[in-house]
């Protein structure tokens, strides 16, 4: 017989969309579990000092606004299990969810299971992890002020973190191993007229350099075959993101080339009483703000889901 745990929400990850949806789910009485995953928190515990969340004047330390998420959580009623969901099933209500052997059930679901950022993978790249090496110039580009930067990418993303690290860096290096950009045109044009802002075509990342903190780059054209080092503060990745929805294809719509789950009205999936919210969801913005935002909107939508559908009290 297998080991079954029904509940009447189940949310699946964390992160500031996760443990938003389960503060107002545990505040509602629905007693929410949350499947938090191997990395509680999702991308903000890997940043440092966050300083753009509201509410906190003097920032606060990425782990603890997410350590403080999960504590409210809990203190309402929240369940937390810090296990990684293997497997669901979504053609029937309940909806099934395995952690390996051990099945969950619910009526309804959140899915907040984040995205994470594509890197280079080159050696050393974890240990200078927010030591140089970061993902989010909007989050971490103040801490370079006046200093030199660059960012690797060849897109509206990479254009964009160029340009804002270029109203507090010193220069801003785009470094991009084509010969041309993908980005919008507008976007190219606003990026060639910055005068803070070189761009090294045809040039790849090969080695970081630097040992308890980014201290620079060595770099490879592919045109002419040269290598070069170059000093940096800071590198800022613009390469794109990959949700984590592995798990739910064939479950519910997911868009074709990025993977990212096709929600409507932000937070609505294709299937009754599966809902969505976060970076899993949104591939513009990507805020720790804006995902608690749609972590509030996906709870709020399986709430009234649950009360115009479900007898909750038989569950």
């Amino acid at each position: 017989m297998q080991n079954q745990h029904t509940y009447k929400l189940i949310i699946i990850g964390s992160g500031p969309a996760g443990y938003t949806a389960a503060i107002y789910a545990a505040r509602g009485g629905l007693k929410p579990l949350v499947l938090a995953g191997p990395q509680p928190g999702g991308q903000l515990t890997t940043t440092t000092t966050v300083e753009n969340f509201p509410g906190f004047p003097e920032g606060i330390q990425g782990y603890e606004l997410i350590s403080n998420m999960q504590k409210q959580a809990e203190r309402f009623g929240a369940t937390i299990q810090f296990e990684t969901a293997t497997k669901v099933d979504f053609s029937a209500t309940p909806k099934k969810i395995w952690v390996n052997e051990k099945l969950y059930t619910a009526p309804a679901v959140i899915i907040t299971t984040g995205s994470r950022s594509r890197t280079l993978g080159l050696d050393r790249e974890q240990e200078l992890w927010n030591k140089g090496i970061h993902t989010c110039a909007t989050c971490d580009g103040f801490f370079y002020k006046d200093k030199t930067v660059a960012v690797i990418g060849g897109g509206d993303s990479a254009m964009e973190e160029s340009s804002f690290l270029s109203k507090v860096a010193k220069k801003v290096y785009i470094i991009h191993r084509k010969d041309s950009f993908k980005a919008s045109k507008i976007m190219q044009q606003r990026t060639r007229e910055n005068k803070k802002i070189e761009i090294l075509w045809n040039t790849e990342i090969t080695k970081y350099l630097g040992e308890k903190h980014l201290t620079g780059l060595e770099l490879f054209n592919n045109q002419t075959n040269v290598k070069k080092t170059m000093e940096i503060d800071a590198l800022f990745f613009a390469i794109g993101h990959i949700p984590n929805t592995d798990i739910f294809k064939g479950q519910i719509d997911l868009h074709e080339q990025t993977g990212y789950i096709a929600a409507q009205d932000n937070v609505y999936t294709n299937i009754e009483g599966v809902f969505a919210g976060g970076d899993c969801v949104d591939h513009i913005y990507r805020q720790a703000v804006s995902a608690a935002g749609l972590g509030c909107m996906a709870q709020i939508a399986a709430e009234r889901w649950l009360q115009k559908n479900i007898s909750l009290t038989t569950i």
